[in-house]
């Protein structure tokens, strides 16, 4: 009499994208001895990423959001759009601004991680999100769920805010975006109103901290 075979569970494939290969050679200890989770590829920016996926067809992507070539949300986007190799996407990144998350989300991201998450977490994130799951920890929801809350802003108060960042007067942004300076005006006052600041400097701070705007060097 024969033994009755157990079923093979096939492993979860997942491609690990990031420029820094210390972080990806962690990421890859971290899943080396896990039987249902295999690392097939390894991608140093997005495009190669986009590459290996369509070649590859893995269950998982997890990828940074800052990376040379394509960076992780133009991956995500392209991805989305594709037909084949279209993985779930985990963004594991050492940013976690509400325009960032909001942003990955949006694109078509199932998961987002930050840096530095326990070994044990990243691995249930993947098995969950394979699984078909959003994955989004507890703070980071709360940061997303804040943002949402806030009106955003249009995009020409978005130009605004960006030159008022890099110091130009209310006169120098009608001048550049060739509009009057009481219409500036009615801009900043509403950037304020949104962002919730008592001036300029503050919504600045604001901006830069919810990832709409870049710190100025």
């Amino acid at each position: 009499m024969q033994a009755s075979r157990q079923p093979s569970i096939e492993a979860i494939t997942i491609v690990i994208a990031d420029d820094h290969p210390v972080v990806r050679e962690g990421l890859v200890e971290i899943f080396k001895s896990q039987k249902d989770i295999k690392v097939v590829a390894e991608a140093s920016d997005g495009e190669e990423a986009l590459a290996l996926c369509n070649r590859l067809c893995p269950d998982v992507l997890l990828l940074d959001l800052r990376m040379p070539r394509k960076d992780g949300l133009q991956a995500i986007t392209e991805l989305a759009e594709c037909r084949i190799g279209n993985p779930r996407v985990i963004v594991m990144t050492t940013y976690e601004s509400e325009e960032d998350i909001r942003r990955a989300l949006k694109a078509g991201a199932k998961g987002y991680l930050v840096k530095g998450t326990p070994p044990q977490q990243i691995r249930e994130s993947v098995r969950r999100v394979a699984a078909g799951e959003a994955v989004i920890p507890p703070m980071i929801a709360a940061k997303l769920v804040e943002s949402m809350a806030r009106a955003d802003l249009s995009a020409r108060e978005s130009q605004v805010l960006r030159y008022l960042a890099n110091g130009r007067s209310n006169k120098e942004i009608g001048t550049i975006l060739v509009i009057s300076e009481n219409t500036v005006k009615a801009h900043v006052k509403s950037i304020l109103t949104k962002l919730d600041a008592i001036g300029r400097g503050e919504a600045i701070a604001i901006a830069i901290k919810r990832g709409l705007i870049k710190p100025v060097h």
